[in-house]
């Protein structure tokens, strides 16, 4: 049976971060190698009996994720020559994406079906993680908050966020109107 390719238009030019992120990694097959990257496979074989996904889809879709950056191919055998595949440090920083997406999921989607912790590889002790403000140590949640997009031309739906001045990194905690 031969599976049928989908194509998607690449938003890797798009001014905005999320959907350049989307274009890095945003396939679905992608995130669940992703996922399963974490939770410790590392060859084909793992993946492939993971996921239940073709060779070809698998061969392809770990080729694009070298590619982009997310894994490194490493040789563990010489004869005959055979590949791991582990998270480089782009992968790894993938890691709250992946928390997130489970979260939403454990909460939303039917969490009747099981649950996906995170837990300290070292001792496992499971952990909670949650998205703060590294500034005051808030919860960050979706009410309350907007996505503002710094690129040029880029307007939001509220004019008054268009007025903020952005911070000049991403670790400056003073509030973005003072910082003018």
């Amino acid at each position: 049976m031969s599976e049928a390719v989908a194509r998607h238009t690449s938003f890797a030019e798009m001014q905005c971060p999320i959907a350049r992120a989307l274009d890095q990694a945003g396939e679905w097959w992608s995130l669940l190698i992703l996922r399963d990257a974490f939770q410790g496979s590392s060859r084909f074989g793992e993946f492939q009996k993971g996921l239940g996904i073709s060779d070809n889809s698998l061969t392809r879709r770990l080729s694009d994720l070298v590619g982009k950056g997310l894994l490194e191919r490493r040789a563990y055998q010489e004869r005959p020559k055979r590949y791991e595949y582990v998270l480089t440090d782009a992968g790894r920083d993938f890691l709250p994406v992946l928390v997130s997406l489970a979260q939403w999921g454990k909460k939303y989607d039917r969490p009747e079906q099981g649950e996906t912790w995170v837990a300290d590889a070292q001792t496992g002790r499971m952990m909670l993680p949650v998205f703060v403000d590294r500034c005051t140590g808030e919860e960050i949640s979706g009410h309350g908050v907007v996505i503002v997009n710094t690129a040029a031309g880029i307007q939001t739906a509220r004019p008054q966020v268009d007025e903020m001045a952005t911070p000049s990194s991403s670790t400056e905690c003073s509030h973005p109107k003072e910082a003018s």
